[in-house]
């Protein structure tokens, strides 16, 4: 196994995206501490964890509140005997969608800028004075194909996920001398629960039908195919093992060609 005896935080780890990392990192040997705000949800996926063999921990936590993530930065600790080798940054939210920037909320532009940014340096600055501490560690965030292009009608989101890119890059700057590795995994469309949403609204907007707009997504992809959770986890996976050992501030877009 490529995890074996390896200790791992994934944030949002409930559903969709998160819950598939969770179980393929608990697959390869890691033990997981997951979090989320919904708990009753992250208890179903660490039970699926412990039934793999391997001991899991539920800790309900806001990314963006400060104080929640200093208190799961430390549980993890004690939760793990004191050693934390990969961190996942999952959590986010998707924001306004088909809706032009000068019509976008500032307020609704900035939760999305606190949620995808805030909620990725949060977790990092808390979990990585462990690693620090190790002279090892793994870091994967979660971008977005949006964060490499423009993304019409989507600007805060597409913003946020610049940010993370641009986290993520200087945070492998600072901490490469420690043996720590910092890179992000750029999803495009992948079919959760997430895109559900994202073609009704379109769909709503538009006048079209939700066979419609999911169509013209998979028509912009070069392999005429939506992603899947588990491609995202085996990208993840790659990025948290030992494959990928000499790899840091990268960017892997995980997206049917959609960037292409």
């Amino acid at each position: 196994m490529k995890l074996e005896n390896k200790n791992a935080i994934v944030t949002g780890a409930a559903k969709g995206m998160g819950a598939a990392i969770t179980l393929t990192l608990a697959r390869e040997g890691a033990d997981v501490l997951l979090t989320a705000r919904d708990t009753a949800a992250l208890e179903e996926v660490a039970g699926q964890v412990r039934k793999l063999g391997r001991r899991a921990e539920v800790v309900a936590v806001d990314v963006t509140d400060d104080a929640q993530v200093k208190a799961m930065a430390e549980k993890a600790k004690a939760f793990f005997d004191e050693r934390i080798d990969i961190l996942v940054n999952v959590a986010g939210v998707t924001g306004p969608i088909e809706t032009p920037a000068w019509e976008i909320e500032a307020e609704d532009f900035s939760h999305v800028i606190e949620a995808n940014i805030r909620g990725t340096f949060l977790p990092i600055k808390y979990v990585i004075p462990t690693m620090v501490a190790q002279r090892s560690g793994k870091i994967v965030n979660i971008g977005g194909t949006s964060g490499l292009r423009g993304y019409k009608y989507r600007a805060a989101y597409s913003s946020s996920k610049w940010g993370v890119r641009g986290l993520t890059r200087t945070v492998a700057l600072d901490a490469g001398e420690y043996g720590i590795n910092v890179n992000v995994v750029c999803p495009g469309i992948v079919h959760t629960p997430r895109m559900d949403k994202l073609c009704e609204e379109k769909a709503r907007v538009r006048g079209w039908t939700f066979d419609q707009v999911y169509q013209e997504y998979v028509e912009d992809m070069a392999l005429k195919r939506v992603t899947e959770p588990q491609d995202i986890a085996d990208a993840v996976l790659f990025l948290a093992s030992d494959d990928s050992r000499n790899m840091t501030g990268q960017e892997i877009a995980v997206d049917g060609g959609w960037d292409v």
